[in-house]
């Protein structure tokens, strides 16, 4: 059985229901079973190669849901391309998995000019590309065509999904048939997915939507595509077409209570709020539950083991305690805590987190020295640090790597972004390290007010103190209109470092001189 194995059965069982409603109109099952059979079969016409790459630049569609279990239903390998990434970058990913069909939104032709492969559009195409083909002139086509056949094993390649890059270089991750089922078959486990299921299409099918595709419509569930962009599309979409779950980074759950005139009335049929991508404190969790109720839930893993390595449900949420949690380890995985001398240490002890089992990635794409610092005797090193309560949950600390060590004394940036989000002017912030010739490194925190609140550093820097001790307390807090973010919302930290180690800044940067 391979992962769209699900969605076959589900077009079977169910061929009259919807599977996709969109704002011009809504696709059946049996519908969406012709289109996919069909262009998976001219995929195999213009290149018969098994295992060859399928790069799909798209936004959020039907026509971007159809690629993707096509691309699925025959055989070829995923290679997910971000419409809102840049160009250079769109084109190092096509240079290193050299695809050789790009499916694409006509909006991103300039961001493919010059690059290989046999284009196909998902819509429209741009003026000059008149020859290329469109996915509703490929299925008109190829409507007779058989459903293409192939084998091969559960260690083969489903996709090649890249790293987000906010710490290091992107890598082409190597996530597997098994992999794919794994995750499957979690999410329909972790959140009771059934055909009553309306999935609202927020996050990019690019990143994190894409592992709710399948699970959604083996139950027969249905996918809801925004009728426009941010917040205001996702409110209406809640509203008006009856969504009753939906994936998002914590920066749109935010997004959806600052609305104007917004209320719980406004998601009559909302049953799980899932978040990921970013932490959510757990301050920002009481005022999320405060708004909509016992539906929050959330997932740990990476793109290395995608999206569900340990679970929050609902009902986690209920006890306080589990705030500050990711949750437990889902089926087919080990999840561990390992010291640097690589022994597995026991509940309650900090060390790095670790995991094995179907869920993991077989290696990176082309890159066999990082595969191998990666996958040591079968475990994945996420270079996440973090704790193993004794009741299994799992919390995390920080990236290994942004650990700040200063006078000696281990500071976990979470621990810190915890306590400022306290704050009632505090939005969102980010806490990092910088060299410093007296402590080693010095804490640092960069900040976003709530829109027309104020605080200022000297009140912040008094409010983390009282809280947390000197030590953990930020020498200097830089504000923000607005935190530079990765393409799916995270907080780069990288970029709020690089921007605090800047000569002007660190000349201007007010230094305390208490004891860390």
């Amino acid at each position: 059985m391979f992962p769209i194995d699900f969605f076959w059965r589900a077009a079977q069982r169910w061929p009259d229901r919807i599977a996709i409603d969109t704002p011009e109109g809504t696709i059946s099952y049996d519908a969406l079973a012709t289109q996919v059979t069909a262009l998976a079969a001219a995929l195999v016409a213009i290149d018969p190669a098994p295992q060859s790459r399928v790069g799909i630049c798209a936004s959020n569609s039907a026509g971007h849901i159809a690629a993707l279990l096509a691309v699925l239903a025959c055989g070829k390998v995923w290679v997910p391309l971000n419409p809102k990434s840049t160009r250079p970058e769109i084109r190092r990913i096509i240079d290193a998995t050299d695809p050789s069909i790009l499916v694409m939104d006509a909006a991103c032709t300039a961001l493919l000019e010059g690059a290989p492969g046999a284009r196909i559009y998902c819509d429209t195409p741009a003026a000059g590309e008149t020859h290329a083909p469109t996915i509703a002139e490929l299925v008109a086509r190829d409507a007779d065509a058989p459903r293409p056949s192939f084998t091969l094993p559960p260690e083969a390649t489903q996709a090649i999904k890249f790293t987000g890059g906010t710490t290091g270089a992107p890598k082409g991750v190597m996530q597997t048939y098994r992999s794919w089922m794994a995750n499957i078959s979690n999410q329909i486990h972790a959140w009771g997915f059934d055909e009553h299921e309306r999935y609202i299409v927020a996050a990019p099918i690019t990143h994190g939507t894409s592992t709710y595709i399948l699970p959604v419509l083996a139950q027969g569930g249905c996918h809801v595509v925004l009728a426009g962009a941010g917040a205001e599309a996702v409110r209406t979409a809640f509203r008006e077409r009856g969504g009753t779950v939906c994936f998002m980074p914590p920066t749109l759950v935010y997004m959806l209570m600052a609305l104007p005139g917004v209320s719980r009335s406004d998601f009559p049929h909302l049953r799980r709020l899932i978040y990921g991508g970013a932490p959510m404190p757990p301050e920002k969790i009481r005022e999320v539950r405060d708004f909509f109720g016992p539906v929050l839930g959330t997932t740990y893993g990476q793109t290395e083991a995608p999206q569900i390595l340990t679970v929050m449900r609902p009902e986690d949420f209920e006890d306080a305690r589990n705030w500050a949690a990711v949750g437990r380890t889902t089926w087919f995985s080990d999840v561990a805590i390992m010291a640097p001398d690589g022994q597995l240490l026991p509940s309650g002890e900090v060390g790095e987190v670790v995991a094995r089992g179907d869920l993991l990635m077989s290696g990176y794409w082309r890159l066999p020295e990082k595969t191998a610092e990666t996958l040591v005797d079968g475990w994945l090193h996420t270079g996440d640090r973090g704790l193993i309560d004794g009741r299994g949950y799992l919390y995390l600390k920080d990236r290994l790597k942004d650990m700040v060590i200063t006078g000696g004394f281990n500071v976990y940036p979470v621990d810190v972004e915890n306590a400022l989000g306290q704050h009632a002017s505090v939005h969102e912030c980010a806490v990092f390290g910088i060299p410093d010739d007296k402590w080693g490194e010095a804490v640092q925190a960069a900040v976003q007010l709530r829109p027309g609140l104020q605080a200022t550093e000297a009140e912040l820097i008094t409010f983390v103190r009282e809280r947390l001790g000197p030590v953990q307390t930020p020498k200097h807090i830089h504000f923000y209109d607005s935190l530079p973010r990765s393409p799916v919302g995270k907080v780069l930290k990288t970029a709020v470092r690089e921007r605090a180690m800047s000569p002007t800044v660190l000349t201007n940067a007010l230094t305390l001189k208490d004891t860390p």
